[in-house]
């Protein structure tokens, strides 16, 4: 007993007690005010680290963000096996051509860091990957589109509505795009010959140049386009995808030329220029002149080898061109022009 009166009786100890207790009511009290006031900075500390961290949407709006120009504008090409992969007698494929064109181009080297090449196969996929490009893989549930689709069979048409599709919801999350088919050859940058005018809806390519930028009467080809992401354009290919049911036997590009001639474009108000083959040109009608042409379309043709055949005949022509440019410098003649796509022509007998 004396030792505990010992004990209590020493000074420092009664203070550190009482220091102790008057903490610990302290604390209590301001629990029972705010009893989420611990955790509420905690929450606050953890939230001021991550507020920078954006995650994206999902896989296709990571892909789009990554490849997006500044405003929001993005070039996609769509690809399978058949486009990607070399068969055992070829030396080069489709999309070794495409990609070569942007090497050789002028002024379109740059452009590879917006192109998004969408893979609608696993080997298209991984052979986006190989060459360390922006890919995105389009899963097609139910459908194999790994092959070579010959123009107008069944699953080359079924093929085209997936890709319209899938543009839409490209759009529909506010990105404007150019639409590039692989065997489109970038000579030169487009964008030199393309409106950035966000008032022009629609730019599309043509099979054959009517001499009118506005005319509806164009042979339209949607295998090159710009077109801007608002709601016009947005409803424009919803209205043009819900046909699809009932435009058996005709492929999507078919039946945008069909509600072009019914009057959509001023039914929705759209802008839309129909592209020169001056500039934007293809087998169907080739550009007359070499100095001023941007992209070259493997069009009116029926099958990827012929194609590919035609485009290194197209490749080779423009490095002839260049050379000859360089050689000439500004004195170089109107006489240099195409070879003959003669692996084309076949291919329709």
């Amino acid at each position: 007993m004396d030792h505990v009166k010992h004990s209590f009786g020493n000074p420092a100890i009664l203070l550190l007690f009482f220091v102790g207790f008057l903490c610990l009511c302290v604390w209590s009290f301001s629990y029972i005010t705010n009893p989420f006031s611990v955790f509420r900075k905690e929450s606050l500390s953890t939230q001021s680290n991550t507020t920078n961290i954006r995650v994206p949407q999902d896989d296709l709006e990571e892909a789009l963000s990554k490849a997006s120009m500044a405003n929001k504008t993005v070039i996609i090409t769509i690809i399978n096996k058949a486009y990607a992969d070399q068969d055992i007698q070829a030396d080069t494929t489709m999309l070794d051509l495409f990609l070569e064109s942007f090497w050789l181009g002028e002024n379109t080297r740059p452009l590879l860091d917006n192109l998004l090449i969408v893979a609608i196969d696993q080997t298209a996929y991984d052979r986006c990957l190989f060459r360390r490009l922006n890919c995105y893989r389009l899963k097609t549930d139910g459908v194999d589109f790994e092959g070579e689709k010959v123009y107008m069979s069944e699953d080359f048409i079924k093929m085209m509505w997936t890709r319209t599709l899938f543009l839409i919801e490209v759009l529909k999350r506010g990105y404007s795009f150019i639409f590039t088919d692989t065997d489109v050859m970038w000579l030169r940058n487009p964008l030199i010959r393309l409106s950035t005018n966000e008032t022009e809806d629609l730019q599309i390519s043509t099979d054959y140049f009517l001499g009118d930028l506005r005319s509806e009467n164009h042979q339209i080809n949607t295998g090159f386009y710009y077109i801007q992401s608002n709601n016009k354009t947005i409803k424009l290919l919803r209205i043009w995808y819900a046909m699809k049911n009932s435009s058996e036997g005709q492929k999507e590009q078919d039946v945008l030329l069909n509600l072009i001639k019914g009057g959509i474009i001023r039914e929705l108000n759209l802008r839309v220029t129909f592209l020169d083959t001056l500039y934007f040109s293809g087998f169907c009608q080739d550009s007359k002149d070499l100095r001023v042409v941007a992209t070259v379309h493997a069009n009116c043709c029926r099958s990827i080898s012929a194609k590919v055949n035609d485009l290194k005949a197209v490749l080779r022509d423009w490095k002839q061109f260049k050379y000859t440019s360089y050689k000439r410098l500004a004195n170089v003649t109107t006489n240099l022009g195409w070879s003959m796509h003669w692996g084309c022509s076949k291919s329709w007998s």
